[in-house]
């Protein structure tokens, strides 16, 4: 994610960022932002590790997977976070995939040594 960022920084983009350390009341907060009508924030950056419980983005039209989980339904979850009741809009989902990267590798172990 830290990866992400630093290419935001180079576009004058706003940004809501969850990730499995982000505070009960930070992740309100940055919801309700992201979810506004008139909000400024062009993309939110969350954690397939931030955990479900009331993340409801209804506004995001593109859900892109850019680190894929070896348990299919984390990404599944993550998908739906932006098919939601009240969604108005096409959701388009893209899965970045890197070949024979070290996390593939390791994500491929843990898949065959269970």
């Amino acid at each position: 994610m830290r990866l992400l960022i630093s290419a935001l920084l180079v576009f004058p983009l706003e940004y809501c960022r969850i990730d499995g350390q982000t505070n009960h009341e930070d992740r309100v907060t940055a919801i309700d932002e992201y979810n506004k009508p008139d909000s400024s924030k062009f993309i939110f950056l969350l954690t397939t590790r931030a955990g479900g419980l009331g993340i409801n983005l209804v506004t995001a039209d593109i859900v892109i997977l850019y680190d894929s989980d070896w348990n299919p339904q984390v990404d599944l979850q993550a998908q739906d976070r932006a098919h939601r009741i009240g969604q108005k809009k096409q959701v388009y989902v893209f899965r970045f995939v890197t070949e024979v990267s070290r996390h593939e590798h390791a994500k491929y172990q843990k898949c065959t040594c269970q």
